[in-house]
């Protein structure tokens, strides 16, 4: 959404006369976001402070990985050792084709002789018998190949696993805004879901005011109000802001909100966007003036 520059008006005005009094009451809120730790362990450091403005994605701290970086490194050396199991079998594989080899040699020398009636059927159906048998214990062997595959994936899971687990440990800013609150501090002990610190993006803020049934035909998303905050006791700042919402159930006002008509009356919640210069704060109060008539 493209919000209107924000205008400051050089002129202060005070609030009396009903023509220039606000058609709503409400205070600034911005988007607040909670940061919590995706590891348990110490807080190896913390590079934040309450105030600092802070980019997207930035590296702001880090839990200890030290355990699952030793829990990484045990698994590349299980998986080597697996992986070195495969040279066995082929040898193994090696030497059974060999045998295999001689047995042939024997089996065509007897099937000479009982072709010459020298040899016996016994013979050839002994050799025959071991060739089955080697033929067997090639393909036991070869089906290792499988299991050591197997094996192998499951460790690439492992350490990919470890990685993510690892890379959860870094503390990475979501948005750009500002730090509001800060709950750890480095060398303490966290925990997984624990709130670290509080940002938002106090950039552009909401103003949430109330408006009654009878307003709401003057009032649409995407409209431009006036809107203001308090000077001094007097007088008023005035800057732009855009209706970015506008509630579709209605509701009873909130004690902490004064309008024009009666607290027991059903209102409807609305959202104004504005730009800040840094003069808004959230939970300031704040009020708004349609610039349509009505």
């Amino acid at each position: 959404m493209v919000f209107g520059a924000m205008i400051i008006m050089s002129s202060l005005v005070s609030c009396s006369g009903d023509k220039d009094k606000p058609d709503a009451y409400g205070t600034f809120e911005a988007t607040e976001i909670t940061v919590s730790s995706q590891a348990n362990g110490r807080i190896m450091w913390l590079s934040i402070e309450e105030g600092q403005v802070v980019d997207s994605g930035k590296l702001v701290g880090l839990v200890d990985t030290l355990d699952l970086s030793l829990k990484k490194a045990q698994a590349r050396e299980q998986q080597l050792a697996t992986s070195a199991r495969k040279g066995d079998i082929e040898s193994q594989i090696a030497v059974q084709e060999q045998n295999k080899e001689n047995i042939l040699i024997e089996k065509d020398r007897v099937g000479k002789l009982l072709k010459d009636g020298a040899g016996t059927k016994k013979q050839m159906d002994d050799i025959t018998a071991s060739l089955n048998l080697i033929d067997k214990q090639i393909a036991s062997i070869r089906s290792q190949y499988t299991s050591l595959d197997a094996q192998i994936r499951t460790f690439d899971k492992q350490v990919a696993q470890l990685d993510n687990t690892i890379s959860d440990a870094r503390i990475v800013n979501p948005i750009k805004g500002t730090i509001l609150t800060k709950f750890a501090e480095a060398n303490e002990i966290t925990t997984f879901g624990k709130p670290v610190y509080k940002i938002a993006d106090l950039s552009a803020m909401q103003l949430r005011v109330y408006v009654s049934g009878a307003q709401l035909p003057y009032i649409k998303t995407g409209q431009q109000v006036e809107v203001r905050f308090d000077k001094d006791e007097k007088t008023n700042n005035k800057i732009s802001g855009i209706v970015s919402w506008i509630s579709q159930t209605a509701e009873f006002t909130p004690k902490t909100i004064q309008t024009k008509e009666e607290r027991v009356n059903l209102v409807y919640a609305v959202k104004v966007i504005v730009k800040n210069d840094g003069t808004l704060k959230i939970g300031m109060p704040g009020e708004i003036k349609l610039l349509e008539s009505k």
